[in-house]
């Protein structure tokens, strides 16, 4: 297959949504990482909701207001509240993201990210992780403003590339994520870092990796 572009999800996929949390487990305490898979959880569920209701808002208000819930459900002192937002906007990539990164970059190929991320956020998140001369184009929701998995979303690459869907390999360790781009046409990759198992929603994964390093096998 002639692929013309890698466009890659942000959150859980190149960057570990779990690791301001982490940096504060000192803090929070033994349930560091139930909070974290909590605040995730309904970050999403936001995500969804809003897009259902028409009743947008960008993704750092619903970053935030879904950590408010989620202190109060783990009764995490508010205090903590603005120490965990500015981790949030410098989430730590995964070991091997840089390193496959820059083996991408020689082929020539499009690189680029699609996310539910404002363009701010995804801007400080590339720059501080010095990943800033690595993409050709962010993606952010904000053009369209309905989240993942609407189609008008992952039609952001193919317009600006002038390409097909079937010539984009996207990488998501999300399975819904995966599920949307693969049922948009997208050859869509899961990054299942976790050892889990996939959602029935009428897609499969053209191929399943553990990370990133996988994809050098496939591009």
């Amino acid at each position: 297959m002639n692929f013309k572009a890698i466009v890659f999800d942000a959150y859980g996929t190149l960057f570990d949504v779990n690791s301001a949390a982490e940096k504060c487990k000192h803090k929070i305490g033994d349930r560091w990482e139930d909070f974290a898979n909590f605040w995730r959880t309904t970050q999403l569920e936001y995500t969804w909701l809003r897009s259902l209701m028409k009743r947008h808002k960008d993704f750092w208000q619903i970053t935030e207001d879904s950590l408010d819930k989620s202190m109060n459900v783990f009764n995490i002192d508010t205090s903590m509240k603005n120490e965990l937002l500015n981790l949030y906007k410098i989430l730590s990539p995964y070991p091997e993201v840089k390193e496959v990164l820059t083996d991408l970059k020689k082929k020539n190929l499009k690189l680029a990210i699609l996310s539910n991320g404002t363009p701010d956020l995804i801007n400080e998140l590339v720059n501080t992780n010095k990943l800033d001369t690595t993409f050709d184009d962010l993606f952010s929701i904000e053009e369209v403003k309905i989240y993942k998995p609407d189609s008008r979303v992952y039609d952001l690459p193919v317009n600006k590339y002038k390409i097909q869907p079937k010539e984009v390999i996207f990488l998501s360790a999300n399975t819904w994520d995966v599920s949307g781009g693969g049922n948009f046409g997208y050859n869509a990759v899961w990054v299942n870092r976790n050892n889990s198992h996939f959602d029935n929603l009428d897609y499969k994964p053209k191929k399943e990796i553990k990370n990133l390093k996988g994809l050098l096998e496939i591009a």
